[in-house]
């Protein structure tokens, strides 16, 4: 391994030499670009790259500030600004950028997997909202899609305001989430949308966020030995390339006439190109927004880590990815919003209940419900709207103080009251509901664990569980399916997470 580390190293050195030798004069990092959104009333570091040396100034609505550029790199911090624009962004040094249209306002960032990708365009009511989908103070960054085997300084992206016809490939749920604080706290919205389909948390995690627990060792161990079997398929590929060599010369100039049974195969592909492989997407999709004054964040994902062994890590694992992010950001515990799987025959109700964990694990944290919203045959329920709007009362609720409710019901505690099970909930708003008829969705067993359905009543703000044929319950269990049928709210509209009182 170490052989190999001194093979790679002078060409990894020459490289940068040579990209650092043709660098042109200054530089900002893509996300200063026009029509940017800075966010409000924090101070705002504007970054990027120049000559060794040169002097870098920035000047932003009458706001001066210069530095010197080290290393290639370069960044000032812009004194905190309101609400408004469009204003002009000027970074100087021996050539000048000018940005033009620059908002300041709310900034959040977007990310997750498909359900976060899924374009407007395919959204339920997509024929409906995209002929008014008219908004030039809520804008979108996209992020392309990149892995990368170690954190990136940049990423290419540009920002859209949104039209009808820039809205349609906006993410449908970060549109939605937008769209409702744009209206709820009138001031300009940017949304940085970095997210690919398929990812598992650990990609979205970097290489420090993962050590921090060792109950997720697993993610770090396999990283180490799918690097250490690349690094060996990579020696051994370079000797089968070497005795080719000797044989028949450089390709450029064999020689002898190959035989084409001694061509080598494909060489081996590193596990770094692969989006599954833990700190990829970090390295190659979040890494570049860091330093980025955001609010906070909106995370759709989970479907990539739903078999059994994984959703029992997940809690864990997506605890220690929210607390990495807010390390390297360095803005404290900024709100963290995510929506639950929604109901779908290919996700156990596993990965529910350990994003349902992650809140008591997690500070300044909220969860969309979205037992109402899925489709049994359909892993992109098209019903997009409710999550975004979900997601933006939480943000009003912990991000701008509005004393709402923002959460549908969730489960607290049970006391055994002879046959009956009495369970109790946080977020029961202005009360409990049964949406459409009677309630649905609860089963109840006793020591056998045998669990049955089980009759459901509201009293007060706790529901009451029996069966005929139970007479000592120990354990319920409410919407504990692949596709639950469920049916508890509170009076907001606001659908109760699945749950099991017999959390193992």
């Amino acid at each position: 391994m170490n052989n190999t580390s001194r093979k790679i190293r002078p060409l990894s050195f020459l490289l940068l030499a040579l990209s650092t030798s043709a660098m042109a004069s200054v530089k900002p990092n893509p996300l200063f670009s026009d029509g940017a959104v800075l966010q409000q009333e924090t101070p705002i570091p504007v970054w990027g790259t120049a000559k060794e040396g040169e002097k870098v100034t920035v000047k932003f609505d009458g706001q001066e500030v210069s530095t010197t550029a080290k290393d290639g790199k370069w960044m000032v911090k812009l004194p905190a600004h309101k609400a408004g624009g469009p204003f002009i962004l000027t970074i100087a040094g021996e050539t000048t950028t000018t940005i033009t249209n620059v908002l300041v306002g709310e900034v959040w960032i977007c990310s997750g997997q498909s359900n976060m990708e899924f374009k407007l365009k395919d959204a339920a009511n997509a024929a409906d909202e995209l002929p008014t989908a008219n908004h030039p103070n809520l804008r979108m960054f996209f992020v392309p899609v990149k892995c990368a085997a170690s954190p990136r300084d940049e990423s290419a992206g540009r920002w859209l305001a949104c039209t009808p016809a820039n809205a349609a490939v906006f993410s449908a749920v970060g549109y939605f989430f937008g769209r409702n604080i744009l209206k709820a706290r009138s001031v300009p919205v940017g949304m940085i949308n970095s997210s690919m389909m398929g990812s598992p948390a650990q990609a979205w995690t970097s290489l420090s966020g993962l050590g921090k627990s060792p109950e997720i060792k697993v993610y770090t161990d396999r990283l180490t030995n799918a690097v250490t079997a690349y690094l060996k398929e990579l020696e051994e590929y370079r000797g089968m390339i070497e005795k080719y060599q000797a044989k028949y010369g450089s390709p450029s100039a064999p020689t002898a006439a190959p035989n084409w049974d001694d061509l080598p195969p494909p060489g081996p592909s590193s596990p770094f190109g692969f989006f599954g492989t833990a700190t990829v997407l970090y390295n190659g999709m979040i890494a570049p927004l860091i330093p980025y004054a955001i609010r906070g964040a909106i995370w759709y994902q989970g479907e990539s880590n739903s078999k059994a062994d994984e959703a029992a890590l997940y809690p864990t694992l997506f605890s220690c990815m929210i607390a990495d992010w807010r390390e390297k950001w360095g803005r404290g515990d900024f709100p963290f919003l995510f929506a639950q799987i929604a109901p779908c025959g290919n996700w156990p109700p596993q990965i529910r209940e350990a994003q349902f964990l992650t809140l008591a694990k997690t500070t300044n944290t909220a969860m969309a419900v979205t037992t109402d919203v899925g489709e049994a045959g359909n892993i992109h329920p098209t019903q997009k709207e409710p999550v975004g709007a979900r997601l933006a009362l939480a943000a009003r609720a912990l991000a701008y103080g509005e004393k709402i409710e923002y959460s549908g019901p969730l489960y607290q505690s049970v006391k055994i009251d002879g046959n009956r099970a009495i369970l109790s909930f946080t977020h029961t708003g202005s009360g409990l509901m049964a949406k459409d008829g009677k309630l649905k969705g609860f089963t109840v067993a006793g020591a056998d664990k045998k669990f049955l359905v089980a009759k459901a009543e509201i009293a007060g703000d706790t529901v009451v569980v029996s069966s005929a044929e139970i007479s000592a319950p120990v354990a319920v269990r409410y919407g504990w399916t692949e596709v639950p049928d469920v049916n508890l709210y509170n009076k907001e509209g606001l659908p109760a997470s699945p749950f099991r009182t017999d959390i193992k």
